[in-house]
């Protein structure tokens, strides 16, 4: 179990940087047209940004630099629905001007969840918020301006919220207080268990499976339903930074009962549930015995392989929180061996993947890189690469209807500065 877990953190650490051969003449593909508008985002004045989830309605949150900052992990919370983007602050405004925050997801009255540090040094040194600064770690809900924090668990000093579902329900994890040694993330010494916060903030454990000690909730939908992992401090590692890694992938019933989904036909045994739709189908990445990830969705009886980009056997995964739709339309990335990344999209679970770069204007200077969520009407967030400054932005992609411009085929991915393949590799989910 340790080994496989660690070929995962060293799969999925490597997973995030995007390097390879020079971007050559992008490819037409002979009468194709363009499926799909790219819209820039911006920054909220800083240089980067980038799309952690888009709700169903097409709200996009995420994190981007503000003027001041310019730390690699540093970042502030933002909401975006068609305009600039919206400065949601962090928890430790004023008393804290370098704190960073970032946005998980909006709920339709545009009210957002987050993460966000405080002010105060977490007093055993931990930073389960990832952002490098040691300092305590909550979620928050920002409301008509207002940002709030939501309450840990008992005995917690630390929590996470990672998506709220329609009816506000947020979920994702928190400490208990409990101390364990063995903890496989960094400078984590406390366990955690999964949270369901209500719409008024109230949160309930949604405990771990039989024999487990920590569980950590991705994401939900209108049904009440939760999916996630669960695993022993020792062989889980969490998010927003560290890849997420546990031997169980977990859907959780509305009366908070946990069940394993398993492992697809030659896993390894590290599962990890990231989405899930209105329908129950749930997408789980998993390491396999031959040490590449794979993508595979669970219908309710088991789970189904989504298949691989065929020149990216190495990686194919699909990642949180809201990255499959109610039509069955999957976002995700895959990496070839050389650590090369693309954006890619399956139309449904019947079908193979395809390369989004391949779908956008013959002129677009995006390359995309990993999705953030995909809306009820096919509109999909992504994180991407300028290939003429190198910037880092958030984009949507909005389906064309009808006849759309030309379409500029399939590209190898670029070389990248070092400083960019640092970003990403640290701040791509």
């Amino acid at each position: 179990m340790k080994s496989s877990l660690l070929r995962m953190s060293a799969v999925l650490s490597g997973m995030l940087v995007t390097i390879g051969l020079p971007a050559g003449t992008p490819a037409r593909a002979q009468g194709a047209t363009a499926r799909y508008v790219v819209t820039d985002l911006g920054t909220l004045g800083g240089a980067n940004s980038f799309a952690y989830s888009m709700n169903r309605s097409g709200m996009v949150t995420g994190g981007a630099n503000t003027p001041g900052q310019n730390d690699l992990f540093a970042q502030t919370a933002f909401l975006w629905y068609g305009g600039p983007l919206i400065n949601l602050g962090t928890l430790g405004d004023g008393a804290c001007p370098d704190c960073s925050s970032q946005g998980a997801a909006a709920a339709p009255d545009g009210s957002v969840v987050m993460i966000s540090e405080t002010a105060n040094a977490d007093p055993d040194g931990q930073d389960f918020c990832e952002f490098g600064t040691h300092r305590q770690c909550l979620p928050a809900i920002s409301r008509l301006g207002l940002l709030t924090p939501l309450r840990t668990l008992p005995g917690g000093n630390n929590a996470e919220a990672f998506f709220t579902n329609s009816r506000g329900e947020a979920v994702g994890a928190s400490e208990i207080g409990a101390l364990d040694a063995t903890c496989a993330t960094p400078f984590q010494v406390h366990l955690f268990e999964a949270v369901k916060w209500t719409a008024a903030g109230e949160p309930t454990p949604l405990r771990p499976l039989s024999g487990d000690t920590v569980s950590f909730a991705f994401t939900n939908n209108d049904n009440g339903q939760v999916a996630g992992f669960s695993g022993l401090c020792s062989n889980v590692t969490l998010p927003p930074f560290l890849p997420p890694s546990a031997p169980h992938a977990v859907i959780w019933d509305a009366s908070g009962t946990p069940h394993d989904l398993g492992s697809p036909t030659g896993g390894a045994g590290d599962n990890v549930a990231t989405a899930i739709n209105n329908q129950a189908q749930i997408t789980v990445n998993s390491v396999m015995l031959d040490g590449t990830v794979h993508a595979s969705v669970w219908n309710g009886t088991g789970l189904q392989d989504l298949g691989t980009y065929p020149s990216d056997a190495f990686v194919t995964a699909v990642p949180c929180c809201n990255n499959i739709n109610d039509r069955g339309q999957i976002a995700g990335f895959s990496i070839d061996s050389q650590f090369n990344q693309r954006a890619i999209l399956w139309a449904n679970t019947n079908t193979a993947p395809v390369d989004l770069n391949a779908w956008v204007p013959a002129d677009s200077p995006w390359y995309l890189i990993s999705p953030g969520g995909i809306s009820a009407a096919g509109e999909i967030a992504v994180t991407a690469v300028n290939l003429q400054t190198f910037e880092i932005h958030a984009v949507v992609l909005s389906p064309v209807n009808g006849v759309g411009r030309a379409a500029r085929g399939a590209i190898k991915p670029p070389v990248l500065p070092e400083s960019v393949r640092r970003l990403l590799r640290s701040q791509v989910r």
